[in-house]
């Protein structure tokens, strides 16, 4: 064989290696490409399956039956009565389980105190007007809900509740806590 064969037959084997390469790349590539996108339909699927839709969104206070059951009673204006409890609720279309909200609540006023009755999420503002609260349950027959109690310290005047699901806001509600009328 003579050198000049040799050499034409180094550049062959060069070109047919880089073609190799070239080729094992693209497929890799390609199988990349394709599972992100496998991935991509996957979750949008997800995201387009967890939709939520709201039936009702109310509030009001809560009153007594003579049946020993609660009612919402609609409402914009909550009297200031320590103890009057008010708050929110709102109904999902076909949602029968654990849904986690968060709940804004901005007063018009400093309170003298915040608190809440259970260990949930619950972040005040560095302002002292706003609190933040997060909390999972059951969406009986669609329904989550919050209320409130009126205590003490409470600010008269105009408040404002924002309520998120999926950091989609489903809720908003703008109400008064207004001062007894004086007889």
């Amino acid at each position: 064989m003579n050198e000049k064969a040799l050499f034409n037959k180094k550049p062959m084997q060069m070109r047919n290696l880089a073609y190799g390469v070239v080729l094992s790349s693209c497929w890799l590539a390609s199988w990349i490409v394709s599972s992100n996108g496998v991935n991509d339909i996957v979750s949008s699927n997800l995201v387009n399956a967890e939709t939520i839709t709201v039936k009702k969104a109310e509030f009001g206070i809560l009153r007594d039956n003579s049946n020993g059951n609660m009612s919402l009673i609609p409402t914009k204006k909550v009297p200031f009565q320590e103890g009057k409890r008010y708050g929110w609720r709102i109904q999902l279309n076909e949602h029968k389980r654990d849904v986690t909200w968060k709940e804004v609540l901005r007063l018009p006023k400093l309170p003298e105190t915040w608190s809440t009755s259970s260990g949930e999420n619950f972040v005040i503002s560095a302002d002292g007007m706003e609190a933040v609260t997060k909390r999972t349950q059951l969406a009986k027959k669609g329904v989550i809900e919050n209320f409130w109690t009126v205590a003490s310290g409470d600010p008269t005047g105009k408040h404002t509740i924002a309520v998120y699901v999926n950091n989609r806001r489903v809720g908003f509600f703008e109400f008064e806590i207004v001062s007894p009328k004086k007889k």
